[in-house]
């Protein structure tokens, strides 16, 4: 179905019915988001459950929360990490109340992960991002740098990345073993 307008602001999509598909609102068009596959749902399941029983008390894990990312943009990363402390009848959230959107990229949404996202999340300054890749598992964790884009914005850098181990320090220590995040 074609859309007839591009013109769309989060109002409309507040404006959406409870039986909705699950969509996403990026520069002003309704895109209706693909159902995840098994692989991808378990892979992001296990990385909120990991999230949730790691993170420090003053972050909490969620999943399918949209991010207001400017008034005709909105998108639903795949697990985020919040700030506490939020009303938790909300189901959108400011980018300044995000401190981490990670996607997981199937075949259907390589594109929109690897390069659409992580500019929208950095242009709203959600300060980091991480891409799962699905076959082999594999995670890539970036921090909002220094580096300007052409547009003006801040980009993403690559700041550790593998199959067997990640460790951070950042947005708190992290020793995340691969093997607990693979389905």
């Amino acid at each position: 179905m074609r859309q007839q307008r591009a013109d769309y602001t989060l109002e409309d999509l507040l404006a959406l019915p409870d039986d909705a598909p699950r969509v996403e609102l990026v520069d002003g068009v309704i895109q209706v988001t693909p159902s995840p596959t098994l692989g991808h749902q378990n892979i992001a399941s296990l990385l909120w459950l990991w999230l949730r029983s790691h993170a420090p008390a003053h972050l909490q894990a969620a999943q399918a929360i949209s991010v207001d990312l400017s008034p005709n943009t909105s998108r639903e990363p795949d697990v985020l990490l919040h700030r506490a402390g939020l009303p938790s009848d909300r189901s959108r959230l400011r980018p300044s109340d995000v401190v981490l959107a990670v996607e997981v990229v199937s075949p259907s949404t390589r594109r929109v992960d690897r390069f659409a996202k992580p500019g929208e999340y950095a242009a709203a300054g959600i300060p980091f991002y991480w891409r799962i890749e699905q076959d082999p598992v594999h995670l890539y964790a970036y921090r909002l740098g220094d580096r300007i884009g052409p547009g003006g914005e801040r980009q993403y850098e690559l700041v550790a990345d593998g199959s067997e181990v990640v460790e951070l320090t950042e947005p708190f220590t992290i020793k995340l073993p691969i093997a607990e995040i693979r389905p």
